[in-house]
């Protein structure tokens, strides 16, 4: 057995909101107990109140989650300013969570750390990570790379870097009744989970095929020998890098591509400053999208990875989307989620944010990638 339930409140009192959102989680229990959950937050909410009432309520049970830029779930769909908790109960599937903590100092470390206390609790090999990171003080890419030497690479990765509602100053990450920051909490999956996934940002390379001839992690100085903003100034004359217009990374086959967003841009030195790490000699083409492209890939993402189940029954499904197609989006952002919930022909439990930048393998057979602009669909089951 595998089960999940959801809770979700847009009450702006904290107390009253987490309240809510666990009896919503009781009714729907059914008297199982929960062995794990994951939970999302606006900025704004007293979370510790928040983690210890569920702790109350749910005693023992490994619990991570964060702050969030917009939240998403099967009772309320897109809100902002709300909280969502997603309970897992398995009675076959092993679920443990670990942190790391000061990741910007030592971000191999950090993670190690956080895996080795996840399977220190468990008595069968990872088959799945999901995580909710520190965004703002430390490289998305590093946290990645760091998990990925930790787990091991064949071990997908899932998740978003937490968020603080497009105020770029501090996010908070939960651990069991914990609020930290600068840390990376993990959930662990073992045992005989089924799941599948699915990526998609409804960008399109366009142009010319370019290469990247200087960068510095995720400051991008040089493209094909030139200044990067003259690269960006080709196709868009005197506009500046924005978001509408990211760059598509590929990877080492060619044929798959992730999506890197523009900060900011320096006119004197005519380098630009991106959401993730662009590796040095990577293969990149400017991109762009409609409204309809972005929303049609929030479909995308969620057949394919309905496609993708191998079982016959899906439990849950997770959903992890950029900030910055909430921005693009704007009052249309509410039906991303709209597009895969007119997908289906009963009750699938959901819940989700948007994030700094999201955590998935491209498809079934890559490693997993560090995105930006994109939109990420896992779904979990064990039959």
């Amino acid at each position: 057995m595998f089960k999940a339930v959801v809770g979700h409140s847009n009450d702006p009192d904290s107390l009253s909101a987490v309240e809510e959102v666990i009896q919503q989680c009781v009714s729907s229990l059914a008297r199982d107990i929960p062995k794990a959950g994951i939970i999302f937050a606006a900025i704004d909410f007293e979370h510790s109140l928040i983690l210890q009432k569920i702790h109350q309520a749910f005693p023992g049970i490994e619990l991570i989650g964060g702050t969030t830029d917009g939240e998403i779930s099967s009772v309320l769909e897109f809100q902002q300013d709300s909280i969502t908790l997603m309970l897992f109960c398995s009675d076959e599937v092993e679920i443990y969570a670990g942190v790391g903590r000061k990741v910007s100092g030592d971000p191999i470390t950090a993670t190690k750390q956080a895996v080795e206390e996840a399977k220190a609790k468990s008595t069968a090999e990872p088959k799945l990570c999901l995580t909710h990171p520190e965004s703002l003080t430390t490289s998305g890419v590093s946290i990645l790379n760091g998990l990925k030497l930790a787990l091991g690479q064949d071990v997908p990765i899932f998740g978003g870097l937490a968020g603080d509602q497009s105020r770029y100053q501090n996010t908070y990450q939960f651990f069991q009744t914990e609020v930290l920051s600068d840390s990376i909490p993990i959930l662990i999956f073992s045992g005989t989970i089924l799941f599948s996934h699915a990526v998609a940002s409804g960008w399109h390379p366009i142009g010319q095929i370019s290469k990247v001839t200087k960068v510095d992690k995720n400051i991008l100085y040089e493209i094909d020998g030139k200044p990067a903003l003259d690269f960006y100034h080709h196709y868009l004359g005197l506009l500046p890098p924005s978001m509408e217009y990211p760059l598509a990374v590929f990877d080492q086959n060619g044929k798959n591509f992730y999506i890197r967003a523009p900060i900011s841009y320096n006119q004197e030195s005519g380098s630009i400053t991106f959401f993730g790490d662009i590796p040095d000699q990577a293969v990149i083409q400017i991109s762009e999208a409609a409204y309809e492209d972005i929303l049609a890939a929030s479909k995308s993402s969620f057949m394919n990875a309905l496609d993708n189940y191998l079982g016959t029954e899906p439990s849950a499904v997770l959903f992890f989307s950029c900030v910055a197609r909430r921005q693009i989006l704007g009052t249309r952002a509410q039906e991303e989620y709209q597009n895969t919930k007119l997908s289906l022909t009963g009750h699938l439990p959901a819940c989700g944010f948007y994030s700094y930048g999201e955590i998935a393998p491209i498809d079934r057979i890559s490693q997993t990638q560090f995105h930006n602009e994109t939109f990420v669909t896992l779904i979990l089951g064990n039959r």
